[in-house]
């Protein structure tokens, strides 16, 4: 494991990361996810458990959102004097209420979102702020007031660094030309926004990558897909890290070791 504890710089934000992240969508929801199969919503306790073997395993980045339910809240809670240890990614524009997603791209949506989860989460800056696309890449990313907004939270000490989590392969591009950080898809079933992370390449723009396990379907990769899907993101010079979202301990370290594996080969590559 030791390959997971080298830290890594992400892009030319300054931050140094773990190429291995810890997305918390299931600490606090379980409505409306698209993983093959349902889940119960851990205890605090648990979830204690699991933040220390992350830590303990060289992880310091974790993902969260306002859509993620009370991941917020409870990530608040459960981080109380451990701010310095972790690297926090949080998220503008998609809200979750009701058991339904809705969205709201306006700069003083931003503003209201971003207090909020610094309030939630008990700290006064996030280290990533990511805006969360409904999908209208091009159109959220063409907004200048938004943009605007987003280098206005940097000149303000609120966030270190900023970008978006796209959904298409224009949008991360877009997000690379105006920001320093894209959170894209890619994994060996969906490879639509390679020319993403190629520019990226080229740009020295950090690069976060989600659903690199396909959000839990990758029956189609044979009889190793965990070790098939990872060694597939981290072969890719641009990844900086790979989010992967777990409550489940053995779940995590299988990952965690599956990680090591294709750092380790990559490194001798």
């Amino acid at each position: 494991m030791d390959r997971l504890k080298q830290k890594t710089s992400l892009g030319q934000t300054g931050l140094k990361i773990s190429p291995l992240g810890l997305g918390t969508v299931k600490f606090g929801r379980n409505e409306g996810v698209k993983y093959p199969e349902g889940f119960k919503i851990p205890g605090e306790p648990e979830l204690a458990d699991l933040l220390s073997l992350a830590q303990d395993s060289g992880i310091n980045l974790l993902d969260t959102a306002p859509a993620y339910g009370s991941s917020e809240e409870r990530l608040g809670r459960l981080l109380k004097r451990q701010r310095k240890n972790w690297v926090i990614a949080g998220k503008v524009g998609e809200e979750f209420e009701q058991g339904r997603s809705h969205y709201i791209f306006t700069p003083d949506h931003f503003e209201t979102s971003l207090h909020r989860t610094l309030g939630r989460l008990q700290t006064d800056y996030l280290d990533i702020l990511l805006i969360h696309s409904d999908g209208s890449d091009n159109e959220i990313l063409s907004d200048g007031t938004l943009i605007e907004k987003m280098h206005d939270f940097k000149k303000r000490g609120l966030v270190r660094a900023i970008g978006a989590s796209t959904k298409t392969a224009e949008g991360g591009i877009k997000t690379l030309e105006t920001l320093d950080i894209v959170m894209a898809t890619y994994n060996p079933l969906y490879t639509e926004e390679k020319p993403v992370l190629d520019l990226a390449a080229k740009k020295n723009k950090g690069v976060l990558l989600k659903k690199a396990l396909a959000s839990g379907h990758l029956g189609k990769l044979g009889e190793n897909p965990l070790e098939s899907a990872l060694n597939f993101a981290f072969s890719h010079p641009a990844t900086n890290a790979v989010i992967i979202g777990t409550i489940n301990p053995q779940h995590l370290a299988e990952n965690i070791r599956a990680a090591s594996k294709a750092l380790e080969q990559g490194k001798k590559a």
